[in-house]
């Protein structure tokens, strides 16, 4: 069959009209076609975004209340108090042995607590309970270093105590004690605010009158292996008290004497840690020297409790804490041995340089403008302490919290 061109006997205006409608047919159906294609890529991008928003809605809801399968954060529950009642408190070394048990006891009298640590010995597990908590903020932070925040108080605890740490970088130790300290007190000057200063009974060194009070100016020896830490504490009171009385910087200052508890560092050097540790292990329990030198040992909780009340306190001179029974390092090894049990032998080493001979504090002042005095036994001190030595040692894992709550709120 022959083929027809269909526009053969059209006249040329025919043809173009022709042409003209054909072309508009084929724009009109590119045009719907397009617009079918960009639908549908519009609603793939629509559908994608729309998954993104529901995906990232459900991450934030578990976030806040937790998914099946992924535990809560539970805080411990903390006490309410109204704005003219509840503090911003700062603690510098409040990632510490004392500074954790300090923050516990007052975020859980319902005050906002501000923690400063380097984690030089401070831990962050040992306030971990805390992160995330409204009332609570972690910085890590340098003290040697200015801080510009807002606070009433400030609780300034930020110093390595035990002497293999504090000898171990002695001119950092200055700097903590001499710059860090400067720093501190120029914020707490700032903001009109009250600071405590954490400082030691080193202040006395090796001392010639026994118990020792307040008004003891102390025997240290300047350029000693534990100067970096002694004269470092001597200063920063020097430094607190010349801010008192050139601007009118409220002050207090505690002088800490020996304390032990949960959260001491394993291997801290100290010595309620150091003899733990051996008997638990079956190592030999070192002592320095002969052992005659004595100690005067508090629970943490006692310490804690004593911080709190002088602060809140209206007395600025020194104030003694610590706990008067005394005992010979020699009787002290063997009362631990004894909780622990187990088969150490105590062995003898040479003295340490510039170790004290004795050490009890009398806490007359304590107890006359504070009311206070240490409640913790020390046998049930150093159960509780053991027990936790005894945990550390067994853990295997990240889990397990490290909140207690201890006798005396902290």
């Amino acid at each position: 069959m022959r083929f027809r061109y269909p526009f053969r006997n059209c006249t040329v205006k025919d043809k173009f009209m022709a042409i003209t409608l054909f072309g508009l047919i084929l724009i009109v159906w590119f045009g719907n076609f397009s617009h079918s294609v960009g639908d549908i890529e519009r609603r793939s991008v629509n559908n994608d975004l729309f998954n993104e928003i529901e995906n990232l809605k459900r991450r934030v809801q578990e976030l806040e209340h937790g998914s099946e399968g992924t535990r809560q954060k539970v805080y411990p529950e903390v006490a309410f108090l109204n704005v003219k009642d509840r503090k911003r408190i700062l603690i510098t070394g409040g990632a510490g042995f004392v500074g954790s048990h300090l923050v516990d006891r007052l975020m859980m009298e319902g005050h906002e607590v501000t923690v400063v640590d380097n984690f030089f010995t401070g831990r962050k597990r040992n306030v971990e309970h805390w992160i995330g908590h409204e009332n609570f903020e972690l910085l890590n932070h340098d003290v040697i270093n200015p801080l510009f925040i807002e606070v009433d108080q400030v609780y300034h605890l930020a110093s390595p105590a035990s002497p293999p740490n504090y000898m171990y970088n002695p001119v950092k130790t200055i700097k903590t004690n001499t710059i860090g300290t400067n720093n501190m007190l120029g914020l707490t000057k700032r903001v009109r605010g009250r600071l405590l200063l954490a400082s030691t009974s080193e202040v006395y060194g090796d001392p010639e009158i026994h118990p020792q009070n307040e008004d003891y100016w102390g025997h240290v020896n300047p350029i000693g292996p534990r100067a970096c830490y002694d004269e470092g504490k001597r200063v920063a009171e020097t430094m607190c008290y010349a801010y008192h009385r050139q601007d009118g910087t409220e002050i207090r200052v505690a002088r800490i004497f020996n304390t032990f508890g949960p959260r001491m560092h394993l291997n801290d050097g100290r010595v309620v840690s150091n003899f733990i540790l051996q008997s638990l292990q079956d190592k030999p329990i070192t002592i320095y020297g002969e052992g005659k030198q004595t100690r005067s040992f508090q629970y943490v909780s006692d310490l804690v409790d004593g911080l709190i009340r002088l602060m809140n306190s209206n007395y600025s001179m020194p104030v003694n804490i610590g706990n008067p029974d005394e005992y010979t390092i020699g009787d002290f090894a063997k009362i631990i041995k004894g909780l622990v049990g187990g088969n150490s032998k105590i062995v003898k080493k040479p003295p340490m340089t510039d170790d004290p001979r004795k050490r009890k504090p009398d806490i007359t002042r304590a107890k006359n403008i504070l009311g206070w005095s240490p409640k913790v036994q020390l046998e049930v001190g150093l159960n509780r302490t053991i027990e936790y030595f005894k945990n550390e040692l067994r853990r295997t894992t990240l889990d397990g919290r490290h909140f207690t709550k201890l006798p005396g709120g902290a």
